[in-house]
């Protein structure tokens, strides 16, 4: 595999770029609050304007790892209820959880965009345990390669604030319906936050966000639940830990309705 790989990719999948930045960024420190080794070696293995892109911006990247860090500990906690079971990462780009919680027995499988897919491939090659399918996360085709027999748990990471709303109801109740018994953990941006990405006012003098459609306040996620009748539990997934300041705001924000929220999803066994 060649060092230098370079990238070519349209606007929503150069997110995985952004998210693979800012977790390397705060990886690298010394107090880091996700440790992440393998993001600061595809940092360095890629060649890209990293810093000119996306700009360092300490309270972003540290954000950003606070909020992998609320997926991996369900992750974690899943692998502990069903150690054998399935993971699988939908819009996945270059997450490298599973170099952080795996536990040797687990399977993956990465869904995502051809292009996306591709430089996945060339970067974190598949293996047995590790699987990649070059498939949109709308069609539900990508379910026919998820054995279900050992449990199952749908990672979906900054992707969904990408679809339409009516796109991820569809998401979420194909879900439930395919995977009894199974879960889902997922993200969603705040209502007012997704208007501006849309309306392409989200950007910084190095990045613009690409549209949002879907967005959700803290405050409507038990709203998922309508979604499809085997959706039985829905709870908030809150950020711990953080350096201060940051660390003493957050239990603050947890009152603010109109935040970025992480929810879990529990399906009912048919």
């Amino acid at each position: 595999m060649s060092v230098g790989v370079r990238p070519e990719l349209g606007q929503v999948s150069e997110t995985a770029l952004w998210t693979l930045w800012h977790r390397a960024v705060e990886a690298r420190r010394p107090d880091t609050v996700l440790p992440d080794p393998k993001a600061v070696e595809l940092v360095d293995r890629i060649d890209y304007p990293f810093a000119t892109r996306f700009g360092e911006n300490a309270l972003v990247s540290q954000l950003q790892a606070l909020r992998a860090a609320c997926f991996d500990r369900e992750v974690s906690d899943f692998l502990t209820r069903c150690p054998r079971g399935t993971v699988v990462g939908l819009g996945d780009g270059l997450e490298t959880q599973a170099w952080r919680v795996d536990n040797g027995r687990a399977n993956w499988l990465s869904v995502d965009l051809a292009e996306t897919a591709a430089l996945r491939r060339q970067l974190l090659p598949p293996d047995e345990r590790h699987r990649i399918v070059a498939h949109s996360v709308t069609d539900p085709g990508w379910m026919d390669g998820v054995d279900p027999a050992n449990g199952v748990l749908i990672s979906a990471e900054g992707v969904l604030m990408y679809l339409r709303p009516q796109e991820v109801r569809g998401l979420i109740a194909a879900c439930a319906e395919r995977f009894p018994g199974g879960a889902m953990v997922l993200d969603a941006v705040p209502r007012w936050f997704s208007r501006r990405a849309v309306e392409g006012k989200l950007r910084d003098r190095y990045y613009q966000a690409p549209p949002m459609p879907f967005g959700m306040d803290a405050d409507e996620c038990g709203l998922l639940a309508t979604a499809h009748p085997r959706v039985v539990d829905v709870r908030e997934v809150y950020p711990e830990g953080g350096r201060p300041p940051l660390s003493i705001l957050l239990p603050l924000v947890r009152r603010i309705k109109q935040r970025p929220s992480v929810v879990a999803l529990r399906f009912a066994q048919s």
